[in-house]
């Protein structure tokens, strides 16, 4: 699909949460690039009103920029309420993170906000703007998941579980929505060089098969309308695709003792 036909199914305006930096930023700076206004969203304004500076810069784009902290229920309204004179035609529902370690040993409050801004943000978001989707008769929704979507993964409990909702919340939306012509893609990186890895204490360079942002968002745009799932690491999915072929239990037996080893955050 090329840049005016994107622009034309998908436009005139973006949504993109988590655009602070990694895949969202990525997002908003190729649709950017494509010729979209874009609204970016995130907790952190300095380097949303940067990234602004910047598209508008080299893109010539309306950049509307919305702080917002997804850990609280009311960001949702309050985004709704901001963009209610936005002609928004593409829904990039990216923000989310994570923690690896023993369940019992996580903060309950930080799980909790996990929670709702892996879970209940996605929901409420894509809930709110479906209306606006379905009177324009065209559009889409992008929701960031995970590989680790697949499988309930050992030492990364709780955000394994959040991911297998947003997969089924995707798969959801893509039966209801597609015969109104409103597509529906979730995504399922693998490893990815992105901030929250390099937070974790790892450094992509001692990693085989990590991903860039761009070439994640890359195939996410040019697959967005061949739903209801994307898995842009071919190398992850066969790993996945491996241990789904063995009994559950030896497969959450393996995962458990090579997560405790290597702790590794895709996406």
């Amino acid at each position: 699909m090329n840049s005016n036909d994107f622009v034309s199914r998908y436009g005139p305006v973006a949504l993109v949460t988590g655009a602070s930096s990694g895949i969202g930023q990525s997002f908003a700076e190729q649709l950017a690039a494509m010729g979209l206004d874009v609204v970016l969203v995130a907790r952190r304004e300095s380097l949303l009103e940067e990234l602004a500076s910047r598209l508008r810069a080299e893109h010539g784009v309306e950049v509307t920029v919305c702080s917002a902290d997804l850990a609280e229920v009311a960001a949702t309204a309050s985004i709704l309420d901001a963009t209610s004179g936005l002609d928004i035609g593409l829904v990039v529902s990216n923000a989310g993170y994570g923690f690896k370690g023993e369940h019992s040993a996580m903060d309950p409050a930080e799980l909790a906000d996990m929670v709702t801004v892996n879970c209940t943000t996605p929901m409420l978001l894509t809930r709110g703007f479906i209306p606006r989707l379905r009177a324009r008769g065209r559009g889409g929704i992008i929701v960031t998941s995970s590989i680790e979507a697949l499988l309930g993964c050992p030492y990364s409990t709780a955000y394994s579980s959040s991911k297998a909702f947003l997969n089924s919340l995707g798969e959801g939306l893509w039966g209801e929505l597609t015969p109104e012509g409103i597509d529906v893609l979730t995504i399922c990186p693998g490893a990815t060089d992105t901030e929250a890895l390099r937070r974790s204490g790892i450094d992509p360079a001692t990693m085989n098969n990590v991903m860039s942002p761009d070439e994640v968002v890359t195939l996410t745009l040019d697959n967005i309308d061949n739903g209801p799932t994307l898995f842009p690491s071919d190398h992850h999915k066969a790993v996945f695709d491996q241990l789904l072929s063995i009994p559950r239990r030896d497969a959450l037996t393996a995962m458990a003792r090579g997560m405790k080893v290597n702790s590794v955050q895709p996406n």
